[in-house]
C-alpha cells in the first residue's frame, strides 16, 4: 500500500537504476529525487530533471536529504536543508553542463577549457563545504571563491547575474529595492580599500649553461630600472657545476614567491634581475690563479626578465608559463655593480652576449590575493618547502599583525690603499654580528631566501680593484631583544692568488646597529672608517674598537680621544655602506622617540607636539597605542598648557587612519579605545576644543584645521563617550547634568556651522562638507549616552539647520543628500521611535531637492510613514524622472544614439526609490491617494505621468543585461501598481467622461508590457522557467487579463480605437503563450462587430489587420505564431464553441467567414515569402513567392499599395539574378497602372512626390535600360514608340530625338549583335491540382 511521505521528500541517486518493469523511472548516479509516496522498500516519486513523469524505485538507491516543504499538497515545493550555496553550485553546475557541450559544438574552444577549470574548481570546493569540517574564517573563504567562480562563468555564458548578500543568494522580496541593486553591484567593502596584493611564483628552475664547470650561486630579486634599485628580498639557488640543484633534496622544490606586491606596484617598470657568482678561481680559464682547494665568489654574469612580458604572456592568473633568460657575462668588472642596467639599457659594449646554449629557465606563475588565501588554494605548492620572499620595507597595506624586525645591510663600494703592492688588491669583505658581549649571533644573516641563514657573510671578489663596487645586499634578522647593544664588524682581505693563495687580514670598520639615543640607523649610506690591523690582531676584547669612532658623525660626537689608540685610521680608506630598516617594533626617529620619553625632557614637550605632523604614518601606527596613551597622559599632566596640542595630535592620527595604507589599524584603535583607554578626563577638554574650532569656522579664512578636526568627528566622539563611560564609573554619575549641557552646546556649534551661507567662500563649503560626512558615524556613540528620542532630536536639529537646495551651491548638494541617505540607512532610523522624528526633516529636504534637480530618497515599512513618504515624494519623483527621460529622448532623437549619461542617471537612485515606494503601498494607501486629488484633470495627469514612466522603464535600458532580477521585480510591481489603478482609471474616464488620451495611454503600457523580452518565459531553460512562475506565475497573463476586462469596460467608446489598436493588439497575439492568445480572441471579435456596426463592413479592420502583417514580416518578425495565430481566428467562425454560438447570431457571419479565410491565406503566403527568403531556396522560389503575394493583393483584396510594393521586391529579386529582362516585364505591371496625366502623386517607396506623367516617364526610362541589359530590344520597341508618342505632342523634339536614337541602335542591335537562345525545360505536376508555390512537393516529369 502507497502511503504519502511525510519526511522523506527529496534525495540524491546514488546508483544507476534499470528496471524492465514498465512503472520504473530510469535514474542515473547523481540525479535529485523528489518522493511522493513509500511502500515497502519501494518509492513513488520523480526526477527533478524530468518533473513530469512519475514512477517507482528502490528506496536502497537513494541517500535522502533533509528538507523542508512549502505549500504542502498536490503543488508542494521541497527545498532542501543545506547550505544555500551548495544548494546553488549544483544546480549552477547542471545548468553550465549542457551549455559546456555546447561550447564545444560551436568551436568556442578557449571558452570551454576556461569553463572545465572553472567547473572543476567548484566541485572540489563544493566537496570541502559539504564535508564540514572547516573552521568559520576558511568557510567563508571557500564561499567568496566559490561566488567569484559562479559569477564569473554566468557571465563569460550570458546568464543572469544573482543577487547577493555575504555570499548568498537573496530573495528580492525579502529586502528593499535599494538593497537588491546594492548586492547586484559591485560591493565597496573594507578590502577594495586597500591595494590587491599580488604574488609572483618562480619555480623550477636550471642552468642550461654547464661550461662553467663550477658550483654557482643565483640571486633572483625584482628590480624598477626606473627608480634604479632592487624592491624585493633575493631568492637564493645554489647550483651545481653541471647547472642542477646543488643539494639532490631540493630537486622540484626550487620555488619561491615574490608576496606583497600592489597593483601600484605592477605599474612599473619591472624586471626580475638574475645574478649569477660562481664559486671557484679566481680567474675562470686560468687554472694558474691561486690553488685548487681555494674558493672564491667570483661575478659571472646576469639576466633579465621584463616582467611586462611576462603580464603580455600570462593573460589567466595561475597559468604557469616557461621563460628562457640568457645569461650575460661582464666585460669589465668595474661596471659590475650595474650590469643589469647596461643590459636594460642595452649598452653593448659593456656586456657580452651569450651564445644560444648559455642561460636559465625558469616557470612563473602569477597569483592573486592575500598570502593565507592563496595559501588556502595553493596547498600543492606550499608542501614544496616555498621559499616566501618579501618585498623591501613594508607593503602598501600594512596590517595590525604583521611583525617584522629586518635590517637590509647593502655593501655599496670601498677606497683602499695599495699597500706597496705593484697591483691592486682583491678585496674580500666578511661580515659579523656581534652582540653586547662579543659573542657572535649565530644564523643572523641571510644571503637570500631559500637557504638557511649563515653567521657570516663574505662578499664576492673583484679581481685587482682597489675600488670595488659591489652593490649586494643582505639581510640581518636580528632578533629584536638582541638589537640594543649589537654591532656589525667588517673585515677586510687580499686574496693572493700565488702558490699558497691566502686571505691576509688588513683592515676592519663596524657600526653599532642602534645609536645612545634609542634610535636605530636610518635609512641612508652610511660612510665608515676603516682602521688598520693584520692576522694577529685580536678582537676578542671588542670594547678595544668600539670606543672608537665608527663615522664622520661619530667622530664629532667623541670630545677626548686618547692619544695612544689600540688602531690606527687609514685615513685614506673609507668604506661605505647604506641600510634600510623594515622594523615593526624599532624607530629611526628621534622625535617620536622623545616623545614617548617626554617625561625625560619635559621642557621639549610643545617642540615635539608640534613636530608630530612629520613623523612617518609607518612610525606611528607601529607605536599606535603608546603615543595614544602619551597624548592622553599629557592631556592630564597639564590640560591648560598642552590641550590644543593633544587635541591637533590626535586628529591627525586618526586622519591618518583614514589612509589606505593604514585603514586595517582602525579595529586597533577602537580596541585602545574599549580596552586601554584610560583618560577619564579627558571629555572636557576634547569638547571644549571640538567647541572651540566649529565656532571660528565663521571667522578664520584658513580652515585646513577645522576641516581635519571634522573629518575625525567619529573618533573624537569616540573618545568623549569612551571617557565619560569612565568618568560616570568612577563618580557613580556625578557632573551628568554639566555634561549634557555641554553636549548640548556643541550641537548648538554644529547647527551654526551648517547654517553659514557658504556660496561665497569655498573654504567654508569643505568644512561643512567634510562636516556632514561625519555626521551619521557619530550616532551609535550617542546612543550608549542618550536615550533613541534624544538623539532623535539631536540629530533633527542638526539636518533641519541645513539650508535647503535653493539655498546652497551645487557643490554640496550632493552631499546633504548623501549625509541624508547615510541618516536613513543608519541604525538609529531603524527605531520607530526615533523614525517618526526623523522622517518629516528628511523627507523635507528630499522634496525640495527632487522638486529643483533631485537625487535621493528613503524607505520605511510603516503605515502611516508609507503614507507620508506618497504624499510627499510620488508625484515629485514621477516628474522628475520625466524630465530625465525626456531630455534622453531629445538627445537619442538629435544624435541618432541613447544618452549614456541620461540612461545612467536613470539607473540611479530615481528608480529604485519610486519601485520601493510603490513596493509598499497597499490598496489603503492607493485608495487614499486616488482619493485626495482636488480634480479629474489633477488625477489624469497624474495617471497619464506614471503611465509614461512605467512605458520608459520597459523601453530604455535601466538595469543591465544581466540583472534579469530586478527586471522581473520590476515588471511585478508594475503590473501591480496597474491593477490598483485601472479602476480609478474607469471609474473617472469613461461613458461621458471619456478621455481618450488616458485610455489610449493604459492600453499601450499592456501592449508593451505583455510583449517584454524578460517576460517571454518560452526563451528560458525549464528550470529557470519554473523559478520564474513558482515566485511570480505568468505574469503576461495576469496583465492580458487586465487588459481584456478595461476594455469590456470601454462600452460604447471601443470605436475609439478601431483600427489603431489592431496592430499592437495583433503584437500581443503573437506572444506563444495560449492562455494570453485566449483571452485576446474575443477583443478581434468585438472590434469586428463594433466596425460591422458602424460602416457596414470591415474594411478599415481588414485593411490594418493586412498592413501590419506585412509590416511584420518585413521587419524579421514573422514566425510560425502568425500560423498559429489565426487558426485561432478562425475559430471565430468555426469550431471555437464559446464564440461560435455568440456570432451565429450576427448577421455579418459570411461576411466574417470570408474576410478571415482571406486573412489565413495572406498569413499563409506571408510565411512561405519569409521562409523562402530566409532559407538557401532557390531564386525561382523566392520569385514564386513574391508573384503569389502580388496576384493576391491585386486579385483577392484589391490592395493597390501593397501590390506595387511587391512588384518592386520581385524586380530587386530579379536584379540581385542579373535576369533584366525579367526585371523591365516586372516593371511593366507597374507602368501599365499609370496614366499619362497631371495627377500629383505622393512619394512612394524610393519615388518623391511628381505628377504622374513624370513618375511614368522615368519608369519607361528603367525599364528601356533593363530591356538594354537583358538584349531583349524587341520588347523594348513598342515602348520606345510610346514615349516618342508623348514627346511628340508637347513638342518635345530633344527628348523625341533621344528616343528616336535609342529606337534605331534597338533595331541595330537585332541585327547586329549576337545573343544565345535561351533553353527552357517544361515541367509538368501530376497531382489533383497545381500548387500555390514550387516549394509544395509533387511528382515533376521534365524533358529538354
Amino acid at each position: 500500500m502507497w502511503i504519502p511521505t511525510e519526511e522523506e521528500k527529496i534525495g540524491v541517486v546514488t546508483c544507476n537504476f534499470r528496471s524492465p518493469i514498465c512503472q520504473a523511472l530510469v535514474l542515473e548516479i547523481g540525479e535529485t529525487v523528489q518522493i511522493l509516496e513509500k511502500s515497502e522498500g519501494w518509492y513513488r516519486g520523480f526526477s527533478t530533471k524530468k518533473p513530469s513523469i512519475k514512477g517507482i524505485f528502490p528506496a536502497s538507491y537513494v541517500h535522502l536529504k533533509k528538507s523542508t516543504v512549502i505549500n504542502r499538497g498536490l503543488c508542494e515545493t521541497v527545498v532542501p536543508l543545506e547550505d544555500p550555496i551548495i544548494t546553488e553550485t549544483t544546480s549552477t553546475l547542471q545548468e553550465w553542463g549542457v551549455l559546456w557541450k555546447q561550447l564545444y559544438v560551436k568551436h568556442k574552444v578557449d571558452l570551454f577549457h576556461k569553463l572545465r577549470h572553472v567547473m572543476n574548481e567548484l566541485i572540489d570546493l563544493r566537496r570541502q563545504l559539504i564535508q564540514g569540517h572547516l573552521a568559520q574564517d576558511q568557510t567563508r573563504e571557500i564561499k567568496r571563491h566559490i561566488t567569484v567562480r559562479l559569477d564569473w562563468g554566468n557571465e563569460h555564458l550570458g546568464l543572469d547575474l544573482v543577487p547577493r548578500k555575504d555570499f548568498e543568494m537573496v530573495d528580492p522580496d525579502q529586502i528593499s529595492v535599494q538593497s537588491s541593486i546594492k548586492c547586484m553591484s559591485p560591493a565597496d567593502t573594507v578590502a577594495s580599500r586597500a591595494q590587491t596584493r599580488v604574488t609572483a611564483q618562480s619555480r623550477d628552475m636550471s642552468f642550461t649553461y654547464n661550461s662553467i664547470s663550477e658550483d654557482a650561486d643565483v640571486y633572483f630579486s625584482l628590480y624598477d630600472t626606473r627608480e634604479a634599485k632592487q624592491i624585493s628580498e633575493k631568492f637564493m639557488v645554489k647550483l651545481n657545476k653541471n647547472g642542477g640543484p646543488k643539494n639532490p633534496e631540493k630537486v622540484d622544490r626550487l620555488c619561491a614567491l615574490f608576496t606583497d606586491l600592489s597593483s601600484k606596484d605592477l605599474k612599473r617598470e619591472l624586471y626580475i634581475v638574475a645574478h649569477v657568482i660562481r664559486t671557484g678561481r679566481m680567474l675562470l680559464n686560468d687554472s694558474k690563479k691561486g690553488p685548487p682547494h681555494v674558493q672564491y665568489r667570483r661575478p659571472y654574469g646576469c639576466a633579465v626578465l621584463a616582467m611586462s612580458d611576462v603580464f603580455h604572456t600570462i593573460t589567466d592568473l595561475k597559468e604557469e608559463k616557461d621563460f628562457v633568460l640568457k645569461v650575460y657575462t661582464c666585460n669589465n668588472e668595474n661596471e659590475w655593480y650595474q650590469i643589469q642596467e647596461n643590459i636594460i639599457r642595452k649598452s653593448n659594449t659593456k656586456y657580452s652576449a651569450p651564445s644560444t646554449n648559455y642561460g636559465l629557465i625558469i616557470s612563473l606563475q602569477l597569483l592573486r590575493g592575500e598570502l593565507e588565501q592563496i595559501r588556502r588554494e595553493n596547498q600543492a605548492v606550499f608542501n614544496r618547502a616555498l621559499a616566501l620572499t618579501r618585498k623591501l620595507g613594508f607593503p602598501d597595506v600594512i596590517l595590525p599583525g604583521d611583525t617584522r624586525n629586518d635590517l637590509y645591510l647593502t655593501l655599496e663600494r670601498g677606497e683602499f690603499e695599495r699597500g706597496g703592492k705593484s697591483v691592486q688588491k682583491n678585496i674580500e669583505v666578511t661580515l659579523y654580528v656581534l652582540y653586547a658581549d662579543g659573542d657572535t649571533l649565530k644564523d643572523c644573516i641571510s644571503l637570500g631566501t631559500g637557504e638557511p641563514n649563515t653567521s657570516e657573510y663574505r662578499s664576492f671578489v673583484l679581481y685587482h680593484n682597489n675600488s670595488p663596487r659591489w652593490s649586494e645586499m643582505v639581510k640581518l634578522p636580528i632578533p629584536i631583544d638582541r638589537f640594543r647593544g649589537s654591532h656589525l664588524r667588517f673585515e677586510f682581505r687580499h686574496c693572493s692568488t700565488k702558490d699558497k693563495g691566502e686571505k691576509k687580514l688588513f683592515g676592519f670598520a663596524f657600526t653599532p646597529l642602534m645609536r645612545e639615543d634609542g634610535t636605530t640607523l636610518s635609512d641612508e649610506v652610511h660612510e665608515l672608517y676603516v682602521y688598520k690591523c693584520d692576522e694577529n690582531a685580536t678582537f676578542s676584547n671588542q670594547g678595544l674598537y668600539l670606543s672608537l669612532p665608527c663615522c664622520k658623525e661619530d667622530f664629532n660626537s667623541c670630545a677626548n680621544l686618547p692619544a695612544n689608540l689600540p688602531f690606527q685610521r687609514s685615513p685614506k680608506e673609507t668604506f661605505w655602506v647604506s641600510t634600510i630598516l623594515c622594523s615593526t617594533k624599532l624607530t629611526q626617529n628621534v622625535d617620536l622617540l622623545a616623545l614617548l620619553n617626554w617625561k625625560a625632557h619635559p621642557d621639549r614637550v610643545l617642540d615635539i607636539l608640534g613636530r608630530l605632523r612629520q613623523i612617518s604614518g609607518e612610525e606611528i601606527v607601529k607605536f599606535l597605542r603608546d603615543v595614544l596613551d602619551t597624548l592622553f597622559c599629557l592631556l592630564d599632566d597639564n590640560t591648560d598648557k598642552y590641550g590644543p596640542l593633544v587635541f591637533q595630535s590626535l586628529v591627525f592620527i586618526i586622519n591618518l587612519l583614514r589612509d589606505s595604507r593604514f585603514y586595517h589599524f582602525r579595529p586597533v584603535m577602537d580596541a585602545y579605545i574599549q580596552n586601554n583607554f584610560a583618560g577619564a578626563l579627558a571629555y572636557k577638554e576634547l569638547i571644549r576644543c571640538l567647541k572651540w574650532y566649529m565656532d571660528r569656522s565663521a571667522e578664520v579664512v584658513r580652515q585646513d584645521h577645522i576641516q581635519e578636526a571634522m573629518r575625525a568627528l567619529e573618533y573624537l566622539f569616540k573618545f568623549i563617550v569612551q571617557s565619560r563611560i569612565l568618568y560616570s564609573r568612577a563618580t557613580c554619575g556625578m557632573e551628568e547634568e554639566q555634561f549634557r549641557a555641554s553636549i548640548q552646546e556643541l550641537f548648538q556649534s554644529i547647527r551654526f556651522v551648517l547654517s553659514l551661507d557658504s556660496r561665497s567662500s569655498e573654504n567654508l563649503v569643505f568644512t561643512q562638507a567634510a562636516l556632514l560626512n561625519s555626521f551619521p558615524d557619530i550616532f551609535d556613540e550617542l546612543l550608549q549616552m542618550f536615550t533613541v528620542q534624544e538623539v532623535a532630536e539631536y540629530v533633527r536639529g542638526t539636518l533641519g539647520s541645513m539650508p535647503s537646495t535653493v539655498d546652497i551651491g551645487q557643490s554640496m548638494d550632493v552631499v546633504k543628500l548623501q549625509s541624508i541617505a547615510r541618516t536613513v540607512e543608519s541604525r538609529l532610523f531603524f527605531f520607530p521611535e526615533s523614525r517618526s522624528i526623523l522622517l518629516p526633516v528628511v523627507l523635507h529636504h528630499i522634496h525640495l531637492h527632487l522638486r529643483h534637480r533631485g537625487s535621493y530618497s528613503s524607505e520605511s515599512s510603516v503605515q502611516e510613514e508609507v503614507e507620508m513618504m506618497v504624499e510627499s515624494l510620488l508625484d515629485v519623483l514621477l516628474q522628475t524622472l520625466l524630465s530625465i527621460m525626456s531630455k534622453s529622448h531629445s538627445v537619442e532623437t538629435t544624435r541618432g544614439q541613447r544618452c549614456p549619461q541620461c540612461t545612467a542617471e536613470i539607473t540611479g537612485e530615481y528608480v529604485s526609490c519610486l519601485l520601493s515606494i510603490l513596493r509598499l503601498m497597499t490598496e489603503l494607501h492607493f485608495h487614499h491617494l486616488l482619493n485626495n486629488f482636488h480634480s479629474k484633470e489633477e488625477l489624469k495627469e497624474f495617471l497619464l505621468k506614471i503611465f509614461c514612466v512605467f512605458r520608459n522603464l520597459m523601453k530604455l535600458t535601466i538595469f543591465p543585461r544581466d540583472w534579469s532580477v530586478m527586471r522581473l521585480l520590476t515588471s511585478h510591481i508594475i503590473v501591480v501598481t496597474t491593477q490598483f489603478l485601472s479602476p480609478a482609471l474607469h471609474k473617472n474616464f469613461s461613458e461621458a467622461d471619456f478621455d481618450f488620451k488616458v485610455w489610449n495611454s493604459f492600453f499601450s503600457l499592456t501592449v508593451l508590457y505583455i510583449n517584454q523580452p524578460s517576460l517571454q518565459l518560452e526563451s528560458l531553460s525549464a528550470g529557470k522557467r519554473k523559478k520564474v512562475l513558482d515566485k511570480y506565475g505568468d505574469m503576461r497573463v495576469v496583465m492580458a487579463y487586465e487588459l481584456y476586462s478595461m476594455w469590456q469596460k470601454l462600452g460604447d467608446n471601443k470605436p475609439h480605437f478601431i483600427p489603431g489598436m489592431m496592430g499592437p493588439f495583433l503584437g500581443v497575439t503573437l506572444v506563444p503563450q495560449t492562455e494570453v492568445r485566449n483571452i485576446m480572441i474575443p477583443i478581434f471579435h468585438d472590434m469586428m462587430d463594433w466596425e460591422q456596426r458602424k460602416n457596414g463592413n470591415f474594411k478599415q479592420v481588414e485593411a490594418e489587420l493586412m498592413d501590419k502583417l506585412d509590416s511584420m514580416v518585413s521587419d524579421g518578425k514573422g514566425d510560425d505564431n502568425h500560423r498559429e495565430l489565426f487558426s485561432l481566428l478562425t475559430q471565430l467562425f468555426g469550431p471555437y464553441p464559446s464564440l461560435l454560438e455568440k456570432i451565429e447570431q450576427e448577421t455579418w457571419r459570411e461576411t466574417g467567414i470570408s474576410y478571415v479565410t482571406s486573412v489565413t491565406r495572406l498569413v499563409e503566403r506571408l510565411l512561405d515569402y519569409r521562409d523562402c527568403l530566409k532559407g538557401d531556396e532557390t531564386e525561382n522560389k523566392k520569385i514564386g513567392g513574391s508573384v503569389n503575394l502580388m496576384n493576391f493583393y491585386k486579385s483577392e483584396v484589391n490592395k493597390e499599395d501593397m501590390y506595387i510594393r511587391y512588384i518592386h521586391k520581385l524586380c530587386d529579386l530579379h536584379l540581385q539574378a542579373e535576369d533584366f529582362t525579367e526585371a523591365a516585364f516586372t516593371l511593366l505591371l507597374y507602368w501599365e497602372l499609370l496614366q499619362w496625366e497631371d495627377r500629383p502623386l505622393r512619394d512612394f517607396l524610393h519615388y518623391p512626390c511628381q505628377s504622374e506623367w513624370q513618375r511614368k516617364e522615368n519608369l519607361s526610362r528603367k525599364i528601356l535600360h533593363y530591356f538594354n541589359k537583358g538584349k531583349c530590344w524587341e520588347y523594348g520597341i513598342s515602348l520606345c514608340r510610346e514615349l516618342a508618342f508623348q514627346y511628340e505632342n508637347l513638342y518635345d523634339y530633344q527628348s523625341l530625338s533621344w528616343i528616336r536614337k535609342m529606337e534605331a541602335a534597338y533595331y541595330d542591335n537585332i541585327i547586329e549583335q549576337q545573343r544565345i537562345e535561351p533553353e527552357f525545360f517544361p515541367n509538368g505536376f501530376l497531382r489533383s491540382q497545381v500548387p500555390l508555390l514550387p516549394q509544395e512537393q509533387g511528382v515533376c516529369l521534365s524533358w529538354l
